[in-house]
């Protein structure tokens, strides 16, 4: 005659699915449940401390991400594109301002800034893989990089570029008369930065004058060219 109770091993699995329902049960009554022991003044004020230091720590941690001693920190940005920027007018200049790498790549906004550090992480990938490590293979990707950054700014109105430089602050009698004309003319058809100043901090990859960007711009989105007006 055969036996036809379940096995043992039935309840068991089921006791283990019961208990991991009851430790998931216990942590969210653990944080959900009212305070018996702790007032709630004491509690609120625990919570604000811990969320000053957690936020102090977020901006710290933006912050120190922003600057050129970290951007340089990877070898493939110190013996390439930095050592380009050093013979630029951005590193050195009359006036004694210099724009460092965030200046012009990373938002001030908030909200863009974050953004900004979220899709950045990505150089990790290259970094660590050594898809960049040395100047060869930096120079195979440059058109590729380059693209990246021309397209970033075509959509946002070279948003970073205006953190120093906007039509309306310019005072065009005191320009050279061309550069007067020339700016002029973009402010008129709505141009922006990149339009007429790419290779202004790194050295263009071969081909690049002939890159449209308007098409650029088509080919990513597969739509309009539209620039973002901030």
């Amino acid at each position: 005659m055969s036996d036809d109770r379940p096995s043992a091993a039935a309840p068991a699995d089921a006791g283990e699915t019961g208990g991991n329902a009851s430790i998931w049960r216990r942590i969210w009554h653990f944080f959900t449940r009212p305070s018996t022991r702790w007032a709630a003044g004491t509690l609120t004020a625990f919570g604000i401390v811990l969320g000053i230091l957690f936020w102090g720590g977020f901006n710290w941690a933006m912050e120190l991400t922003n600057t050129e001693s970290f951007c340089i920190s990877c070898h493939e940005m110190e013996s390439n594109v930095y050592r380009e920027y050093r013979n630029t007018i951005h590193y050195s200049n009359r006036s004694g301002v210099r724009a460092i790498c965030s200046d012009c790549h990373v938002p001030k906004e908030w909200i863009h800034k974050v953004v900004r550090k979220v899709k950045a992480s990505k150089e990790l990938f290259y970094h660590f893989t050594g898809e960049i490590d040395t100047a060869k293979k930096f120079e195979a990707k440059r058109m590729q990089l380059a693209k990246d950054v021309w397209y970033a700014m075509k959509t946002t109105d070279s948003r970073e570029c205006r953190n120093c430089h906007n039509f309306t602050f310019m005072d065009l009698a005191v320009q050279e008369p061309r550069a007067a004309e020339r700016h002029t003319e973009a402010a008129r058809q709505g141009k922006t930065c990149i339009d007429c100043h790419r290779g202004i901090a790194h050295r263009l990859p071969e081909g690049a004058l002939q890159v449209d960007l308007e098409q650029l711009v088509l080919e990513r989105e597969g739509g309009a060219a539209t620039v973002a007006r901030e």
